[in-house]
């Protein structure tokens, strides 16, 4: 009886982790055939996170474009010295 009981229990515990895991996001349907089409077998978690991870790093090449873009040679010579400057200054106690 006692085993049957730990056996339901942990079932339930189980069935728990397994619901609380999980979500739902309601896309439109024509974005979801979408999706679906260039996941492939990838589950969706890890498809999903590789878009976001894909868009996070794009955007931060995009900036460094930019950014580089907007900045004279004299302004990197000025970022350079300064970088030196403060790694010279700084020490581990």
């Amino acid at each position: 009886m006692l085993e049957l009981r730990l056996y339901n229990s942990l079932a339930m515990l189980l069935l728990y982790y397994i619901v609380m895991t999980y979500a739902t996001i309601s896309v439109p349907k024509e974005v979801k055939e979408t999706l679906e089409k260039k996941k492939g077998t990838k589950e969706w978690g890890e498809y999903l996170l590789n878009l976001y991870e894909e868009a996070k790093k794009l955007r931060r090449e995009r900036a460094f474009a930019e950014l580089t873009k907007s900045l004279t040679e004299d302004d990197l010579k000025k970022i350079e010295m300064s970088k030196r400057e403060f790694r010279g200054r700084f020490s581990l106690r």
